[in-house]
């Protein structure tokens, strides 16, 4: 229990423990704000009183958990001050800057057109209503964009120079665009939307296995289909794409995450472990279950290296990470789900092709609205599995080649991390029960279907300012 005296590791795990917590919340809020700009659209180009109801009824799980996110967000940052003190010096000037940005300008896009969006319903027109859920979409998003470019800079730091224990700013826009950046913010923003959709789809089939308002939530489920069809091959691709800069820009995670242990030369064509059992002490795999030749079609797409590929017994263990297995099993977890989501999907769709979607056949197939609901909880497991292969995977640097983490922890009493870091696992628990406890009250409430839409069907209310919940 030695790292119970160590204060870079408790500070480590709390910054995890919190990210990982905070991470819950704003993936759904953000996929979700896209879904109810499409529902809203809908509803204005067609006033079926249906969809007003779809926008009323998902708008409560997003404020749900756009709650619980900024909850549990402000001390994630605020750590920043407090436990990666030498962080913020080394890196303050734009790495405080991007997430200033995120703050200013994302997350009070997003709150400033939340009330308008919740509440404004008979008390603006609906042009107006309509674009607060957009900006409320484009807030969200956007946090995303600065986040993700901020995180990014971190695996590439570009943009300035590095001297005298600070990061100068030379280029703003070369900082924010960094060499991660682009492709890091298309996955993430995709996996958010698919995870969303995965959550709508599974409490649609479990409501209509329970013959809840069936027309209701066969309408969700379908639209969430429709939504992961475009989405899930792009995130594949997207994946891919990045899988292959981490091999440029960070053989070791690469070497980590495939648990590749030996240098593979130009032209070879080496296996790919399914799984496997990383022993880093002898630096080999006690097993390994493998494809043989696989390697190169699954980075390169073709049957030889193009180039070689150093293993991780090529770096010194003080340069490359550890907990290789987590990074081994975390990045296949991520793949996995992803594949088996796809699948789901093309199954989904032949059903819909022959005609057997349908409420009926749903609350007959329990194993099919089984494997929707269980889509939901894997959707966020992927997600935290790649956040996991991302920030470990990145160790033992916190600004990649620049400052070790090591380095970049405050010196504080061991003692005071692990009393905070106890206090944040307490309150971040009871948050989850409150969050799953109201969750499961709008799920088992079900959609208000009496709940007439404002002025018989968005009608301008300038003339009629009768207020509604």
């Amino acid at each position: 229990m030695n790292w119970l005296a160590d204060t870079i590791v408790l500070s480590r795990l709390q910054f995890a423990l919190t990210a990982i917590f905070h991470m819950l919340w704003p993936v759904l809020s953000t996929g979700l704000a896209i879904y109810l700009v499409v529902l809203e659209a809908i509803w204005l180009r067609t006033r079926n009183p249906l969809y007003y109801h779809q926008c009323r009824f998902w708008a409560k799980l997003y404020v749900l958990n756009f709650g619980i996110g900024v909850a549990s967000g402000l001390p994630m940052e605020f750590q920043f001050g407090t436990n990666w003190a030498p962080l913020s010096e080394f890196a303050g000037d734009f790495f405080g800057s991007v997430l200033g940005f995120e703050g200013a300008m994302a997350f009070m896009l997003e709150a400033g057109f939340l009330g308008i969006m919740l509440y404004g319903w008979t008390r603006v027109p609906p042009a107006i209503h309509f674009l607060s859920t957009v900006m409320v979409a484009f807030g969200a998003n956007l946090s995303v964009f600065w986040i993700l470019s901020a995180n990014s800079w971190l695996q590439t730091p570009s943009g300035g120079t590095f001297s005298d224990g600070h990061f100068q700013v030379q280029n703003y826009f070369a900082a924010i665009n960094n060499p991660f950046m682009v492709k890091s913010v298309i996955h993430m923003a995709l996996a958010t939307l698919e995870t969303s959709m995965l959550v709508v789809a599974a409490i649609s089939a479990w409501s209509l296995m329970r013959s809840k308002a069936p027309e209701f939530f066969l309408f969700s489920f379908k639209l969430a289909l429709v939504i992961l069809l475009a989405v899930a091959p792009l995130q594949i691709l997207a994946g891919h794409e990045s899988a292959v800069q981490v091999a440029e820009y960070q053989p070791t995670k690469l070497a980590a995450i495939e648990a590749l242990w030996d240098d593979q030369a130009a032209g070879s064509s080496p296996a790919w472990s399914v799984l496997a059992a990383p022993d880093e002490a002898s630096g080999s795999n006690r097993w390994s279950l493998a494809l043989p030749g696989a390697f190169s079609w699954i980075l390169e797409t073709r049957p030889q290296l193009s180039q070689p590929l150093r293993g991780l017994n090529s770096w010194p263990a003080d340069q490359r990470p550890h907990m290789v297995g987590l990074l081994f099993y975390s990045f296949r977890v991520m793949v996995a789900i992803g594949l088996a989501a796809a699948a789901l999907m093309a199954l989904s769709l032949l059903f819909w092709w022959r005609g057997r979607l349908s409420a009926d056949s749903l609350g007959q197939w329990p194993w099919f609205s089984w494997a929707w609901i269980l889509s939901a909880p894997a959707g966020y497991l992927a997600i935290e599995s790649g956040w996991v292969v991302r920030c470990v995977g990145r160790q033992p640097w916190t600004v990649y080649g620049q400052l070790r983490t090591a380095d970049a922890a405050s010196v504080l009493p061991a003692a005071e991390v692990l009393t905070s870091l106890s206090g944040f696992a307490v309150i971040y628990t009871v948050l989850l029960i409150f969050a799953l406890y109201f969750g499961s009250q709008i799920i088992a409430k079900g959609p208000n279907l009496s709940l007439e839409p404002p002025n018989g069907g968005g009608a301008s209310v300038l003339a009629n300012p009768t207020p509604s919940a």
